[in-house]
């Protein structure tokens, strides 16, 4: 019986997603690209999802497109101009408007590198490793990562990776700022259900707007970023009303008291 490649697992507004290929290492192939594609797109057309958790089964988060699908041994070859540059994949994730957490639970290479930086948070279990492989391989990277590498962890250390193709370690990339803590593999996956949990009890058209400006400012000039945030604060003043800013004060001050206690 075949095995679903994809994995989707809904509960208490978080959605779990899991590449399901371990015997692959989660290698990206034709028709897993397409399930994570059209997955994320339902995702973020359903309004009991708020946060989204990406995964992998096995030893891999991800280890990349399938190469032997692209080189033919698969069966007839994709066309790999098209597959490397889509970037459909990519823009599935930054376009679902929702908070993606990526739980880094192994290896995550080249393209599942380039998976995890699509990701907002990044959770890594001890023992996952990152590398980009794409000068090794032979191939230019299509989905991001030659940009977004040097400006989340500096284009030194982003130039010591890419163009070596070495392995960098969970500690490491905790150290350098790629992720933003490392737990042992046990307890991976409820740490990001804990953090989407936080997640979740925030304003929900809040968080997502506040996402957005993130994303959208940090694509700009700080000047242009600045104007982007002014734009959407006085768009969303607009809508607000002194009982509702008194409330939400309300539950700020019991959920700091309660972190105090805890």
């Amino acid at each position: 019986m075949p095995t679903d490649i994809l994995l989707t697992d809904l509960s208490d507004g978080v959605a779990t997603v899991t590449l399901n290929r371990p015997e692959a290492m989660n290698a990206l192939s034709r028709p897993l690209r397409t399930a994570l594609v059209d997955d994320f797109r339902r995702l973020a057309a359903d309004a009991a999802v708020g946060v989204i958790i990406l995964t992998g089964a096995g030893r891999a988060f991800c280890a990349g497109l399938d190469l032997k699908e692209l080189g033919g041994e698969a069966g007839a070859a994709d066309d790999t101009a098209a597959v490397i540059a889509g970037g459909d994949l990519v823009a599935a994730l930054e376009g679902c408007g929702k908070p993606v957490i990526g739980a880094i639970n192994g290896f995550a290479i080249t393209g599942g590198f380039e998976l995890a930086l699509a990701c907002d948070v990044l959770i890594a279990a001890r023992g996952a490793r990152f590398a980009d492989t794409h000068a090794r391989v032979g191939i230019m990277p299509g989905w991001g990562l030659s940009q977004k590498l040097s400006r989340t962890i500096g284009i030194y250390r982003a130039k010591e990776l890419s163009l070596t193709g070495n392995y960098l370690s969970a500690e490491q990339a905790e150290a350098w700022g790629l992720v933003n803590r490392v737990v042992e593999p046990a307890a991976l996956l409820p740490a990001c259900r804990a953090l989407a949990a936080d997640m979740l009890s925030c304003e929900p058209a809040v968080l997502r707007a506040y996402k957005r400006v993130i994303d959208e400012g940090y694509a700009e000039t700080v000047a242009r970023g600045l104007a982007l945030e002014r734009e959407a604060s006085r768009a969303h003043a607009r809508a607000l009303t002194p009982e509702v800013l008194a409330a939400r004060r309300a539950g700020v001050q019991q959920r700091g008291r309660s972190q105090s206690n805890g």
